[in-house]
């Protein structure tokens, strides 16, 4: 019984950062696998003469976007694993309604694998932001101090507050599942959450000024689409308690910055960004100077653990696709404009 044909398109680089080498061995393995042997990635002329005869495309951080042309030259293609999370810059709308869903083709993406660096980052903000380690450690370190005078001596730290999570998206439930032990009562706002799913995840479903207004620790997890560009402004920002924690590890173009620093320079909340509008936020730019804002370098998607489950679960959706097996991970094409 012959082998289904992959194009296997990432470079060594991408390989070796999120395939260990016994699931890279047993996906060449189970599959006829053809390797970009490059050091560079295809360009889409290439990608689009190579694809005639594979039955399944990995992708990788640096695929090109496949228009029209590629999918006439892919004749045999039923699925497509991105070894990487949003697959939004890989497909326009009118590809996704004229070749995925008239061919069925399925897709996968690997965001879930992603999602647990950046939970795991988000809650260690949240234990660490609160407690102003920071400035206690930077003060040690600047100075002959033992403490800082500013940092008050105790406080509502992550055990038994109140979280806001914004957006259940794949990120805020794996957030939410991590929150567990610590004995926190979670809020969540997302339009598209229903009660049912609510219950199931154990939080208390509100309105997003609702939820500013009674956390001691926000966490915002909404995608970068049209209707979530400076969702988060003034209106919300203004609702946080004193001595609130704001933290951002989705996509910076959910908060607007001009509020943001309005309300951080009372001096009043803490904020952690991972990621800002633009990215990187200019040298000069204000924010960069606030003792009560820390501003990170897009980091918290970065660990070992989450990119090795990229490898594992881009393996199993090939596995499973071509057992005709449902596929965990596969990307709901009929919601594609509320895609990350």
């Amino acid at each position: 019984m012959s082998k289904p044909k992959i194009l296997y398109a990432p470079v060594a680089g991408h390989t070796a950062r999120v395939f260990q080498d016994h699931v890279y061995r047993r996906l060449l393995e189970r599959f006829d696998v053809t390797v970009n042997e490059g050091d560079k990635n295809y360009a889409p002329e290439e990608l689009a003469r190579r694809i005639p005869g594979f039955e399944g495309l990995v992708t990788g951080w640096g695929t090109p976007a496949m228009g029209p042309v590629f999918f006439e030259n892919a004749d045999r293609l039923s699925v497509i694993a991105h070894s990487a999370g949003s697959i939004k810059h890989l497909f326009t709308q009118a590809v996704v309604d004229e070749y995925l869903h008239a061919r069925k083709i399925t897709v996968f993406s690997a965001n879930l694998a992603i999602a647990f660096n950046v939970a795991e980052a988000t809650v260690g903000l949240m234990i660490m932001v609160p407690r102003r380690w920071f400035e206690q450690a930077l003060t040690i370190r600047a100075t002959e101090a033992w403490h800082d005078p500013n940092v008050p001596p105790s406080g509502q730290y992550l055990l038994g507050s109140t979280v806001g999570i914004v957006s259940a998206s794949k990120v805020g439930r794996e957030v939410i599942r991590l929150l567990a032990p610590f004995q926190t009562h979670i809020l969540c706002y997302d339009p598209y959450l229903t009660d049912w799913d609510a219950g199931r995840l154990g939080v208390e479903r509100v309105s997003l000024n609702d939820l500013f207004s009674r956390s001691d620790i926000v966490s915002l997890h909404a995608p970068n689409i049209q209707a979530t560009r400076n969702m988060i402004g003034a209106e919300q920002i203004r609702l946080l308690r004193d001595g609130a924690t704001l933290i951002n590890t989705s996509r910076g173009a959910v908060l607007d910055h001009d509020d943001l620093l309005a309300e951080a320079r009372t001096g009043r909340i803490q904020v952690a960004l991972d990621v800002t509008e633009p990215e990187p936020l200019p040298g000069d730019h204000p924010l960069r100077k606030l003792s009560n804002v820390l501003i990170f370098p897009h980091v918290s998607g970065a660990g070992a653990y989450g990119y090795h489950q990229i490898g594992e679960t881009t393996l199993q959706a090939l596995e499973d696709h071509f057992a005709a097996r449902p596929v965990s991970g596969a990307v709901p094409l009929d919601r594609f404009d509320l895609l990350a």
